[in-house]
Formats: structure tokens, C-alpha cells, sequence
């Protein structure tokens, strides 16, 4: 997949609006007071695909004359909406809606994404962003970005807006950093767009995800926000007002990708010297373990003991995350190094029981 870098204005992209388009009146309520804010580029769900049935599925069709309305109050703007079929596709674009986006429910079936790239091939001047599917699978991810690259659209986008998991959070959705990092780590070119909305679920959370989506190099967020936010139809607890928008976006700080001070880059590169070399000592260590894994190993093969010891697992996952606070090292990091050696240890230890 080839990605090509198609958004170049030199700041984050903002894209704001409310959750579902509702009525006519909310709805240019809502884009007179973003664009007011600066806002130009305009989200609104037209369609609302819901994990359960009675829910608000969004108004559908009728909403475009309100957003026609809305372009020709404000003609500088763009709206982008939601599409989950070919269907949704051909209406979007036959009402001069200027950005896709396939959302985190579609984005789980690749047949609904071929569906969908299909309806937009060849598309060159449309945006597609593509939000993360709702399990935590970044090859399901990448196989939706393909499949809008496969038909020929140049403007290909990711949206993250967080994952559906068992774990306890503060969030609706966690939002597990580390696959977004890595998709941009794969495909540098692509634009990221966070989603600090659907990652909160609360508005009191969203400065803090916003934050650190732009102090990891996003190119922009996607955030719900409608005149009063309380009355909406849907994920209201998320919503911003424009007013409440702006004031959030003016304390965003905005890092420098880079700093040219040669004193900085020969201070920062002495300090990355060092870090590689404890890295080497980290793993020479962490080598040694699983050396000692593999006698154990054996040992217990040799007396025709199991694999997996639950007293032993229980002494060491109660205790190394105690011995990591004494370091000053969050337990919850501590836990989840130990449970991917331990999760090593296993398959080595399976292994040598296979080679009898």
C-alpha cells in the first residue's frame, strides 16, 4: 500500500459536529457556532449504525437538505458524514458531501468495506477515513486501508477513535496507543486523525486525550460537538458545545515535530546513546531469564510435571509489580511486561515438552 501524504496545511485538521444530524434548526444552530469558532470542516451523522436495536439510528436521507442549507449559509465549510453501504455512498455523493468516513462497526466486515470501495472507485478529490475496528486487530485496520488504496483513492485517512475490550476503564473506549503508533510507524505518510469523543465517552476526559493525540504527531481530531449538548439525541455525555470546543482547543498545546538548536539534538542524542545501551543490557538480561526458563523446563519434563505452575504465577504476578513500585514503575506496566514473559515462557517451555 502505497500511502500518499495529501493533506499539507500545517496544522492539525479540527473536524467538529454533532453526533447525528437531528433537525434542521439544530443542526445550523450547531455549524453557525462552529464556524463562528473558526471550524470549517463539519462532521454530522446522517446515519447512525448501533450496537442495539431502539436505539436513534439517525434521521437518513432527510437530513441532506439541511446540509445543503447549512453550505450555502457558510460556503467555505465541508461536511463529512458516516456511509456503511453503497447505498449510503451514492446518496453522499450525489448531495455533494465532501468527506467519507467508514465507521469503526463497518470497518469489522471486510465484505461491508469492499461493499463500500466499490461504490467509491476512482474517486480522486473525496476523502476516505477510515476509523480503527472496534476489537483492537490492526491487521483488520490495515486490510480496510487497502481496500480504498486497491480502488484508487488518493486521499486515504485513518480515524482512532478507541477499542471495545473486557478490561475496566475510565473510557468508553480504551484507547491502546500502541496500534495507531504502529500503523503510523508502518505507513509514515498516512494522515491520523484521533477521535478524543468516542475514546472518553465523558467530556471532562477529552482535553486529556486531545492532548496527547497531538503530542504524538496526530494530524487532527474529529470531535462531537452540538448546541446544547444535554438535549442531543445521542452520545450526549460527549458532546461539546461550540463555545465549550473552542475554549479546549485553545489550551491544546501543539509540539514541534523537530527542533533545528544543534545543542539540543547533540544533548538529545547523548541521552539516546544511552538508552540504547541500557536496552542492550535489558535484553541481555531478559535473555538469561528465558535461559533459565528452559532449564526449568526441562526439569519439569524430566519429572513428568505441568507446565503451567497457577502458585507459582500467582507469587510472582503478586509480587514483581512490588518490586517495580519500590522503582518508581507503574504497576500496571510491571504486570503487563510479566504477563508477555510469562506468555514466553509457556511456548519455550511447550516447545521442549514437544520434543519428546
Amino acid at each position: 500500500m502505497k500511502i500518499k501524504n495529501w493533506y499539507s496545511d500545517g496544522k492539525p485538521w479540527i473536524i467538529a459536529g454533532p453526533c447525528s444530524a437531528e433537525t434542521e434548526e439544530q443542526l445550523l444552530a450547531t455549524v453557525d457556532g462552529l464556524v463562528k469558532t473558526g471550524i470549517t470542516t463539519i462532521r454530522a451523522g446522517v446515519w447512525k449504525p448501533r450496537t442495539r436495536p431502539n436505539s436513534f439510528e439517525g434521521v437518513g436521507k432527510i437530513a441532506f437538505p439541511w446540509i445543503k442549507k447549512a453550505k450555502a449559509l457558510h460556503p467555505t465549510i465541508q461536511f463529512a458524514i458516516e456511509v456503511a453501504s453503497a447505498e449510503h455512498v451514492e446518496l453522499a455523493l450525489k448531495n455533494d458531501i465532501d468527506i467519507l468516513w467508514v465507521g469503526a462497526r463497518t470497518t469489522v466486515n471486510p465484505f461491508n468495506v469492499q461493499e463500500i470501495a466499490e461504490a467509491v472507485r476512482g474517486l480522486k478529490n473525496t476523502p476516505v477515513l477510515v476509523k480503527n475496528p472496534i476489537n483492537p486487530d490492526l491487521a483488520l485496520w490495515i486490510g480496510a486501508l487497502e481496500r480504498f488504496d486497491a480502488v484508487g483513492i488518493d486521499k486515504i485517512g485513518a480515524i482512532h477513535r478507541g477499542f471495545s475490550t473486557y478490561q475496566e476503564s475510565i473510557y468508553r473506549n480504551i484507547p491502546l496507543w500502541q496500534i495507531p503508533i504502529e500503523l503510523k510507524s508502518r505507513y509514515p505518510e498516512l494522515l491520523l486523525i484521533n477521535d478524543p469523543s468516542h475514546i472518553a465517552g465523558k467530556r471532562n476526559l477529552l482535553f486529556e486525550i486531545a492532548q496527547k493525540a497531538m503530542d504524538l504527531q496526530y494530524d487532527g481530531l474529529i470531535i462531537e460537538s452540538h448546541r446544547n449538548p444535554d438535549e442531543a439525541w445521542s452520545d450526549a455525555a460527549q458532546q461539546l458545545t461550540p463555545d465549550a470546543l473552542q475554549e479546549m482547543l485553545s489550551r491544546i498545546k501543539i509540539r514541534e515535530k523537530s527542533f533545528p538548536n544543534r545543542d539540543f539534538k547533540n544533548e538529545l542524542e547523548g541521552i539516546r546513546d544511552q538508552i540504547d545501551e541500557t536496552d542492550k543490557e535489558l535484553l541481555e538480561v531478559l535473555s538469561r531469564r528465558l535461559e533459565l526458563v528452559k532449564k526449568v523446563g526441562h526439569y519439569k519434563r524430566d519429572k513428568n510435571v505441568a507446565i503451567f505452575q497457577l502458585e507459582r504465577w500467582n507469587k510472582i504476578i503478586e509480587n514483581r509489580p512490588l518490586w517495580g513500585n519500590k522503582l518508581n514503575l507503574n504497576t500496571d506496566f510491571v504486570k503487563t511486561i510479566y504477563q508477555s514473559i510469562h506468555d514466553e515462557s509457556i511456548r519455550i517451555q511447550t516447545d521442549i515438552y514437544n520434543e519428546q
